[in-house]
């Protein structure tokens, strides 16, 4: 364990402390200035119905237990007060009293369950997190001869996952990616991304040609759609659930990437400062539906050689559209800052995706940069 890791706890308990601090400034000026002005004031004038503001504002903005302290400061301002007059056990006074008392015992289990809840909804958001990374691991900078970057967004808020997906793997001699888009959005499709991601995790690495990698993923899919309907009794929606995916293969010694599309949009080659859409001549149907289809699956080669970029991306990218509707022109932005690297052009579309749409997006978005370096020993290395 680290200097780091010890103070870092320390440091944040401190700033929280500070920050209670600052708060309980005005809740203790006013339990002191209550009786003081009690004193000065004429008889028919009386402050200490204010005494319940310093604990009602002590548990907005701190723990049960500085609102317990406030709450029996008040209590005793008010003895004070009424002491000072000599009404403390008038009629009035004692019910004033007591009802500050139960008014201050209220507000002080309040902010104890207050404390309970986000205590636990904070180790839920934890728990929740590090599933979502387990499903939608991140992508390596590198993985063989290339380098990715990546970028997602759900459109449900604080989750990281949705509908969209992306993965890497390494075989031997290539590097294999997918992304995809599941029919619909957010929470609901991340059973089906889970089907997905742990299909292509588990055959991607083998050496079997890219055709029987995606006929293993239909064949997955499948099966997952249907125990998943069957298991919900949600037998009908399983005709109308599917994944949309592109599965691309980049050899480590051949200037060329094998590509199958299902129903995806195709992906984008960055060469030169000119964006060409890799438009598979023969695009199969989505995965789920693939058992509707005759045939084998066909791949599609294109060149891709060192220095060139290939943009992968999901419709959420696509499909945003502006205040008029007109779609986001992605090939054309892609194309002005394609002498950029990964990382920064991954940057440079997302920061312009958001501006473009002029407010959150409202469907999931994935997507991959992928740029082929020269061949060399690290060609070999395991991926992500």
């Amino acid at each position: 364990m680290t200097a780091a890791t010890i103070t870092t706890p320390v440091a944040q308990a401190l700033q929280a402390w500070r920050r209670s601090a600052l708060w309980l400034v005005g809740p203790l000026v006013l339990i002191v200035a209550v009786p003081v002005a009690d004193h000065f004031l004429p008889p028919d004038v009386h402050l200490a119905h204010l005494l319940i503001v310093a604990p009602a504002v002590t548990s907005a903005v701190t723990g049960p237990r500085l609102t317990a302290l406030v709450g029996g400061l008040a209590v005793a301002a008010l003895v004070v007060a009424g002491a000072e007059r000599s009404v403390l056990i008038t009629e009035s006074v004692l019910v004033e009293l007591a009802a500050l008392v139960v008014l201050c015992a209220l507000l002080t289990l309040f902010s104890l369950l207050r404390d309970r809840h986000e205590l636990e909804l904070l180790r839920v958001r934890s728990v929740s997190d590090a599933t979502q990374r387990v499903v939608l691991r991140p992508l390596p900078g590198r993985v063989g001869p290339v380098s990715i970057a990546s970028e997602y967004r759900s459109a449900e808020a604080d989750t990281r996952i949705g509908g969209d997906l992306y993965a890497v793997a390494r075989t031997s001699d290539s590097t294999r990616l997918v992304i995809g888009d599941v029919r619909g959005k957010g929470l609901a499709s991340i059973s089906d991304t889970a089907i997905m991601l742990g299909a292509f995790r588990a055959a991607a690495h083998r050496q079997s040609p890219l055709p029987e990698l995606v006929a293993y993923l239909e064949d997955a899919v499948r099966w997952g759609l249907a125990e998943f309907s069957e298991s919900s009794k949600a037998e009908a929606d399983a005709e109308e659930r599917f994944v949309t995916a592109a599965v691309v293969d980049i050899p480590d010694n051949d200037p060329v990437v094998h590509v199958i599309s299902c129903g995806h949009p195709p992906p984008l080659l960055l060469h030169n400062s000119t964006v060409t859409a890799l438009s598979v001549p023969d695009p199969a149907l989505p995965l789920g539906l693939g058992g509707l289809a005759d045939g084998p699956y066909a791949q599609a080669t294109f060149p891709f050689a060192y220095g060139d970029q290939l943009l992968l991306y999901t419709d959420g990218v696509s499909e945003t559209r502006d205040g008029d509707g007109v779609f986001y022109p992605l090939a054309e932005r892609a194309a002005a800052w394609a002498d950029h690297a990964p990382a920064a052009l991954v940057q440079k579309i997302t920061t312009d995706l958001k501006a473009y749409a002029g407010g959150p997006l409202d469907d999931d978005m994935a997507m991959i940069v992928v740029q082929r370096n020269e061949a060399t020993a690290s060609g070999r290395d395991a991926g992500g």
